[in-house]
């Protein structure tokens, strides 16, 4: 059938299975709104800002696994969804962000509303492609979610000029398309594979590292099961958390920065670290020099760039972490499980002693709020089932320490790029992608006003999301390096209340209600008010012990034997 451009990716998006757009319209998509207009099959979820409605699209594919779709206008519209790809890029995840461009013959006149979209996305995308032929467009997108569903994901942006939006072609659903010299998932020879289960086998203190991979790749019931076999110790990247069930015995938290102290510990005497799906952040080893001293290295990633590229290893296993763990459980069988747990045991009883350091506990007491009480009863109140997103900062730390995360996809946030303003939007996509969840919001009061406007998305929606402010009065993470670096010398983060809005005026302002809770004594109460309302957005604004601080830490240049502890 004949179409137009606009109408080609309207029937394209809903050939490929997408059901929401998350964008914002503008002169150079004038045509996709129109036929976005007259039909019913891919609905269109209005945003409040550009950058909203990528980050929208980026939680609704952390979620639920599938690409998220953004549409967006030129010039401002594209500058605007920058940091939203970039957010997506760090963290691998699948989103396809198609944006208006100028009519073809004014691209390069500096024309109303023009940008180089592709010349600025270029080092923040996986790809990018720029539309010149109308007859082009059905296969540029399907390209365009081949290429960021398929070995390590990431957002294309595909930048379509106005007048090939309008131009007619004849379209036809491509099933297929060949990409020339993209090669989507390698395969790790068999040889590596029994190499790897050689060295895991005679380990005395090995550790699985495990980060964002095995939730992206669907591989958290082959790590469980790989983790169980063996008896290893399993420690989570802040984006690895569920991809290993925290409440396992296994498991012995977070490692890094503000990681647990037992996780770190173990990381620095382990004498073979097996990291899954992790890329060796700075925030997660430390000191270069004084990482893993002792240990050799596995590293299993479906990125060949990635394997040495921070880290020396030993044994890369390049290929999908779904298909590796599984050659690994085929190859280790089910006769090691005794043999392991007693070649571990003295492992093991190294990694107790380093937990009854009690690293994350603190005093509840002073009268006031503090932050991990409310991540506490915020974990039982909702039985550690919802889906929690979170914004950039103490408050980020704070949920990735205290909400146990048993279930891949339920923590969303921000790991690589660390947006402020992630949070709300996120929750957003989150809920569309799963209506009958419970979807919350961990923010504080320096981050919640980055995207706050998203608000009126939540209302036109009728989005019963939960945000959990912690409020301080500070940009908390930066006041804590001026605390601990720079003598407290506490330069522009100081967010005065009575130069604040009133976050319970303003969320009813939205339509919306809100909650003020001072009060400790309260704080069970009000979560439990707020969450069995369950059509209706709350905001509660806690307000907590404003120079508190997240620990452990590792500080800048030390090793992750050397934190910095209550």
């Amino acid at each position: 059938m004949e179409l137009t451009g606009a109408e080609v990716i309207t029937h394209f998006l809903h050939d490929e299975g997408v059901e929401y757009v998350f964008g914002y319209p503008g002169g150079a998509v004038l045509h996709i709104y129109d036929a976005l207009y007259r039909q019913d099959k891919v609905k269109h979820i209005l945003a409040r800002h550009e950058q909203g409605a990528v980050h929208a699209a980026d939680g609704y594919a952390r979620s639920c696994g599938k690409p998220g779709v953004a549409l967006v206008t030129s010039g401002p519209g594209a500058t605007n969804a920058v940091t939203g790809i970039a957010t997506a890029y760090m963290d691998s995840i699948p989103l396809i962000v198609i944006t208006g461009q100028v009519p073809t013959p004014l691209i390069g006149n500096d024309a109303f509303q023009e940008v180089d979209t592709v010349g600025i996305t270029r080092s923040c995308v996986k790809h990018n492609f720029l539309v010149t032929d109308v007859n082009d467009l059905a296969s540029t997108l399907k390209k365009a979610f081949v290429i960021a569903t398929t070995g390590r994901p990431g957002p294309v942006v595909i930048d379509v000029p106005k007048d090939i939006t309008g131009f007619k072609t004849e379209y036809s659903y491509p099933e297929s398309v060949d990409i020339r010299s993209y090669h989507a998932v390698p395969t790790a020879p068999t040889s590596k594979i029994e190499q790897a289960v050689e060295m895991m086998l005679e380990a005395n203190r090995p550790v699985f590292y495990t980060g964002g991979g095995v939730i992206i790749g669907n591989a958290s019931a082959q790590l469980t099961e790989l983790a169980h076999k063996l008896h290893i110790p399993v420690t989570n990247t802040s984006m690895g958390l569920g991809g290993f069930p925290a409440t396992d015995d296994q498991f012995i938290g977070m490692l890094g920065m503000h990681g647990n102290y037992e996780a770190n510990m173990a990381m620095h005497n382990t004498d073979l670290l097996i990291a899954i799906g992790a890329r060796f952040d700075d925030r997660v080893t430390g000191n270069i020099e004084k990482f893993c001293p002792q240990a050799k290295i596995i590293h299993i990633d479906i990125d060949p760039s990635s394997i040495s590229k921070n880290v020396q290893v030993d044994l890369p296993l390049v290929g999908g972490v779904y298909d590796i763990l599984s050659s690994l459980l085929a190859k280790i069988g089910d006769s090691v499980e005794k043999e392991s747990k007693q070649r571990m045991s003295s492992w093991w009883s190294d990694i107790n002693n380093w937990r009854k350091e009690d690293c994350l506990s603190y005093k509840n007491e002073g009268g006031v709020i503090h932050p991990q009480f409310v991540l506490e009863q915020l974990y039982e109140v909702t039985n550690g089932e919802a889906f929690v997103t979170s914004d950039v900062g103490q408050h980020q730390m704070f949920a990735a320490q205290y909400y146990k995360f048993d279930k891949p996809r339920h923590w969303i946030n921000s790991g690589g790029l660390g947006t402020m303003g992630f949070g709300l939007p996120a929750a957003i996509g989150a809920q569309f992608a799963h209506p009958d969840a419970t979807v919350c919001t961990v923010t504080g009061d320096g981050s919640i006003q980055m995207n706050i406007q998203e608000l009126a998305t939540c209302q036109e929606f009728a989005l019963p999301l939960k945000i959990i402010n912690l409020n301080n009065g500070y940009l908390g993470m930066v006041r804590q390096w001026q605390e601990f670096f720079y003598e407290k010398r506490y330069s522009e983060v100081t967010l005065e209340r009575n130069h604040q809005p009133d976050f319970v005026k303003l969320a009813e302002s939205y339509g919306h209600i809100g909650m003020q809770i001072k009060d400790p004594d309260d704080v069970r109460g009000a979560l439990e008010e707020a969450f069995a309302m369950k059509d209706r957005l709350v905001f509660m604004d806690f307000i907590t012990n404003p120079e508190e601080n997240v620990y452990p830490m590792v500080p800048a240049g030390a090793g992750l034997n050397e934190m910095i502890l209550i």
